[in-house]
């Protein structure tokens, strides 16, 4: 127990360590993760936690428990970055603990680390833990319910059932009933291949059903009384839209998500594709949880091939089988039951000499921008290549740095030495996604929406001073005007108006960021002086 407890404490603070520092280092980015911090942001200016809002307008597209989380740390630490992305780089420490408990349950402790070493050593797994979007919490909630389901079915008790319904009921608070709705559907075709559906499973249902509603009630129920049925309107009315149309800018080919699983979690990936190819010689217990995994993996990553709108983290719940599949893989390797097969070596060294390539000649690219300027047909984008970024070649760290773990991870690998090679590859990813935020995130920011945000900051230091404004975009979708202007509610309604803003008796300036794409469209509106421009924006002002 001792040594299980110390082993917990350093995987927590190693998550930490990983996770916590450099949080605020960067802006927030459009759309995701400016859009929940300002939610949150408004939660605290109307003190009003139950009504999410966004432009102090109702806010209908999701439920509002990881804002809460966010607008817990920005209480604590000040509304900004560091608090938007702190709740998930505690979602990365309590994973990671998750994995290794359940790994250590399932199999034995060995197995439980190499878990949390596939989890941790993988790119986007790693990096989802330093951002300010909903997901991590998300797919937690829902793969924790899901394995008490598991559990509670299996004969482990009720309590395993009335956590399968907190679980899964604070998924539901998280980001909707797609919580519910993938668990569901991954059991219905578990039961289908067994051709049965035990009595157990029934008393499961019946016990962590009441428990999810009660759990999603808590807010839901609050919510219909003082508001009224407009946000179960609402976002039932979204969620169709989100399944049967493409958001714009957010489409992709039909096989989008098996690259971005493939390419996003190198390497546990490509052990996964290992695994998945063998039959399984384990025992019956170890074989029933395997096929779980692997048709959770295959729900997930189905369900999100068919919905049109495609965006990375849609199948981000795919890591947590993924990883447990590689981590069967490496276990095997790990005791020399198996061998490393050439194609997985060579596919190891292929992706990761891709990978680090690109890291290498970015920042070179980088200094002669000028060359790959004639290359971008829109317009924008080619504007956006005009940003004040400095790259010094230093950059290229992070790629040689991989280069390196590949080079070493080759050697113990050919040698027949995993218990080496094994961690070189995977801690030395998790090392590669630290350089490369630290030597890149900031630059790639710089490009696509610094000069918009330093805008909109400036817009807030005027509020301070006594100047206050309205700010607003034109032709393009953003949050960043509401968070980084630090708007208030306005004082006259018809703010909410954009024709008001546009032609009315206004009683403040308004200023306006539009893409040069969108030039025309705010002359024809013939109230508007330009400011100035940058990086492919245009900033306008009107008076009263």
């Amino acid at each position: 127990m001792l040594k299980s407890a110390h082993t917990e404490f350093l995987i927590a603070a190693l998550a930490l360590l990983l996770f916590v520092p450099g949080l605020g280092a960067v802006n927030l980015f459009d759309w995701d993760e400016i859009n929940f911090a300002e939610i949150a942001r408004e939660m605290l200016v109307t003190d009003d936690p139950l009504q999410p809002r966004i432009a102090f307008q109702p806010f209908y597209e999701k439920p509002p428990l990881f804002m809460w989380m966010q607008a817990l740390c920005m209480k604590v630490f000040g509304v900004g970055e560091f608090a938007a992305r702190l709740p998930n780089a505690i979602c990365g420490a309590v994973t990671l603990l998750t994995l290794y408990r359940m790994g250590s349950r399932l199999r034995n402790g060995a197995f439980g680390l190499l878990w949390v070493l596939a989890y941790l050593g993988s790119i986007l797994p790693n990096l989802y833990f330093r951002s300010g979007i909903i997901d991590p919490w998300f797919n937690l909630f829902i793969f924790a319910g899901l394995h008490a389901y598991i559990r509670a079915a299996g004969g482990d008790g009720p309590r395993h059932a009335a956590l399968c319904g907190l679980w899964l009921g604070l998924a539901v608070l998280t980001k909707g009933p797609v919580a519910v709705l993938i668990p569901g559907i991954t059991v219905v075709v578990y039961a289908l291949r067994q051709r049965r559906w035990p009595m157990v499973w029934i008393r499961t249902i019946s016990v962590a059903a009441p428990i999810l509603l009660l759990t999603i009630g808590t807010w839901a129920v609050a919510d219909l009384l003082r508001n009224g049925p407009d946000f179960m309107s609402g976002f039932f009315w979204r969620q169709v839209a989100m399944l049967t149309t493409e958001d714009a800018g957010h489409g992709g080919f039909l096989g989008y998500h098996f690259v971005v699983l493939l390419l996003g979690c190198f390497p546990a990936s490509l052990f996964a594709i290992h695994e998945m190819t063998r039959r399984s010689t384990d025992s019956d217990r170890h074989r029933e949880h395997r096929r779980w995994m692997i048709i959770l993996f295959w729900t997930v990553l189905l369900l999100f091939t068919i919905v049109r709108t495609k965006i990375v983290h849609y199948s981000s719940l795919c890591w947590f089988p993924l990883t447990y599949l590689a981590a069967l893989s490496i276990e095997r390797l790990w005791r020399g039951e198996a061998r490393a097969p050439m194609w997985l070596r060579v596919s190891l060294g292929g992706i990761g000499t891709l990978v680090a390539l690109i890291f290498i000649a970015a920042p070179f690219v980088g200094m002669h921008i000028d060359v790959i300027k004639p290359l971008v047909a829109d317009p924008f984008g080619r504007a956006n290549l005009d940003a004040d970024v400095t790259w010094t070649g230093e950059e290229a760290l992070a790629g040689i740095w991989m280069a390196v773990v590949l080079f070493l991870g080759h050697r113990y690998f050919a040698r027949g030495d995993l218990k080496r090679g094994i961690p070189v590859v995977f801690g030395g990813t998790a090392i590669f996604v630290s350089l490369a935020l630290f030597f890149f995130i900031n630059n790639i920011e710089g490009y696509s929406q610094r000069a918009a945000i330093d805008f909109f900051k400036a817009c807030a230091r005027s509020s301070d001073d006594g100047r206050p404004v309205y700010t607003i975009t034109r032709d393009y979708k953003s949050y960043a005007q509401l968070f980084y202007a630090r708007t208030l509610p306005p004082a006259d309604p018809r703010a909410h108006n954009e024709e008001w803003l546009f032609h009315g008796p206004i009683d403040r300036p308004v200023l306006l960021s539009a893409k040069i794409t969108g030039e025309e469209s705010v002359k024809a509106i013939g109230t508007f002086t330009e400011l100035n421009r940058k990086n492919g924006f245009i900033f306008y002002r009107r008076d009263p």
